[in-house]
């Protein structure tokens, strides 16, 4: 495919904004609330072009509030704000899992409030990789799993070949890269492996790398400038950064499917709330569907959550974080993370949930 991806992904996601009745009031779309506060955040560095285009819009509109945020992960997001202090919210790829779950509870039973936990990026995950003289590559789930476990470690291997007729595939050596941190996009990652090729990714998802080896570089821009430093490189990584590397498209049931807004969308539609782990009155996760074979999905896809409490210390962060979550997952919001990271809508549906959630911030 291409390796423009980026502008196509935000055009793709910019028209389908439109249909994405994200919730909220005007004023809360706008993000023009008038608040004064200083809130901090951290975490996903997949959401990091969102987040920033949602910080400047909505210091722009409430010129006494500051929002910083910062990409240092998913997991170092969820354990900083699990500990509290001034991290007020974080962004994770994956939902708090059962043994943080009680933890993060805590955190904001502590200050009187509630957790709150709800979806506001979607993204497709593309598999990048830097193969002279490859401009177009296709791998099936299979195959993709035995690259990353090391069991494929030529790029002119038969089973590689078997998903790229016609390609001329060099000899050339595979250095597979993964992260270094724990990672949502990891956790997302190895779990389309796991979902996808269950005979081969035996493995469990994890948000850490689950086995001993290979090359890795630290958060989304490590795993990147990895990937770039050596022909033969493959990777993971947020689609809206994939910079001018090679992207593959991956088998969805007998067809090839690149990387889409659209796509990682269709999927969501698709995908069920995680029963186990949306314990709380405002606290929503979903299982992703790994295996659809509709060529209009895109599977290796995550969901990012934004992480908040309903109260706190302060009447000005409360207000500030109620105001800032409003704007992050209304039609404005979304459409400003659709423009600068190529990323999906919210269905209306998840969206007016999430507006449930951002409601009673403050209440």
């Amino acid at each position: 495919m291409s390796r423009k991806l980026l502008p196509a992904l935000a055009a793709a996601a910019v028209l389908s904004v439109g249909i994405a009745a994200c919730g909220g009031s005007d004023d809360n779309a706008s993000g023009s609330s008038g608040v004064s506060g200083t809130i901090a955040g951290a975490g996903s560095s997949a959401q990091e072009a969102a987040q920033e285009a949602w910080k400047a819009n909505f210091e722009s509109a409430n010129s006494g509030a500051t929002v910083s945020y910062d990409p240092i992960g998913s997991g170092g997001g969820r354990d900083q704000f699990i500990a509290g202090g001034a991290t007020a919210f974080a962004g994770s790829d994956s939902p708090f899992d059962s043994d943080e779950l009680p933890k993060a509870t805590q955190r904001c039973q502590s200050g009187g409030g509630d957790l709150v936990q709800i979806p506001d990026y979607i993204s497709p995950i593309a598999i990048v990789y830097n193969l002279s003289g490859v401009d177009n590559l296709q791998l099936s789930p299979e195959v993709t799993a035995k690259i990353f476990k090391g069991e494929i470690t030529k790029w002119n291997d038969p089973a590689i070949a078997a998903d790229n007729a016609g390609v001329d595939l060099p000899d050339t050596d595979i250095t597979p890269v993964h992260r270094s941190d724990e990672s949502g996009t990891t956790a997302n990652f190895t779990d389309y492996l796991h979902e996808a090729a269950p005979s081969v990714w035996t493995d469990d998802p994890d948000s850490n790398w689950p086995l001993n080896g290979g090359e890795a570089g630290a958060q989304t821009s490590g795993m990147v400038q990895a990937v770039k430093a050596g022909d033969g490189a493959i990777g993971y990584a947020d689609a809206s950064q994939a910079q001018d590397l090679g992207v593959a498209k991956v088998k969805v049931g007998n067809s090839y499917v690149a990387p889409s807004a659209d796509g990682a969308a269709a999927d969501f539609e698709q995908s069920q709330k995680d029963p186990e782990l949306s314990q709380g009155k405002f606290v929503f996760a979903y299982k992703v569907d790994r295996t659809s074979t509709d060529p209009s999905t895109y599977p290796v896809l995550l969901v990012s959550y934004l992480i908040g409490c309903t109260k706190y210390d302060s009447t000005d962060t409360t207000d500030t974080v109620k105001a800032y979550f409003n704007y992050v997952i209304s039609s404005d919001g979304q459409q400003a993370a659709a423009q600068n990271a190529g990323s999906a809508p919210l269905p209306p549906g998840i969206a007016k949930e999430g507006q449930t959630a951002v409601d009673a911030i403050g209440g």
